[in-house]
């Protein structure tokens, strides 16, 4: 009885700590916001350069409190323009990232968070923002 309880609630805190996936495919992410009829937070990221993007990564995408919103309210969507050989992207995934970029981040700002409706229409943009993780939920939640 003992051992069942111990794996149960093993079960039950690595579900806890699991993040949020982060989607690399941008129609993948469209089908799902359709499906769950959800907006789409679309990253852009240097994740290995870029101190603000990696700011945000740490202070708010990584938090629980962000990661429970966004498991019930957000499809997440990345596109990471890593500078380092051994964080090198697929040249799949780089000219879809490029493709998005030329689409929704013409200036080339980083981090630029977008949040699109379920068509793929912009609905509002920002970047790092101070306060972390609460602060930003309360950011989205304004917008959306």
């Amino acid at each position: 009885m003992k051992l069942v309880m111990l794996l149960l609630m093993g079960l039950t805190l690595s579900t806890l700590e699991t993040p949020t996936p982060w989607l690399t495919d941008y129609d993948v992410a469209l089908v799902k916001a359709k499906e769950e009829d959800k907006p789409i937070l679309l990253s852009f990221t240097g994740s290995d350069w870029c101190k603000p993007c990696i700011m945000l990564t740490r202070e708010v995408f990584e938090d629980q409190a962000f990661q429970d919103y966004a498991l019930k309210n957000l499809v997440l969507l990345q596109a990471d323009f890593p500078r380092l050989k051994k964080n090198k992207l697929s040249a799949e995934q780089t000219e879809q990232n490029e493709s998005l970029a030329a689409k929704f981040n013409k200036t080339g700002e980083f981090p630029l968070v977008v949040l699109l409706n379920a068509k793929g229409e912009v609905i509002a943009k920002t970047g790092y923002q101070k306060g972390g993780a609460e602060h930003f939920i309360n950011y989205l939640k304004g917008v959306l």
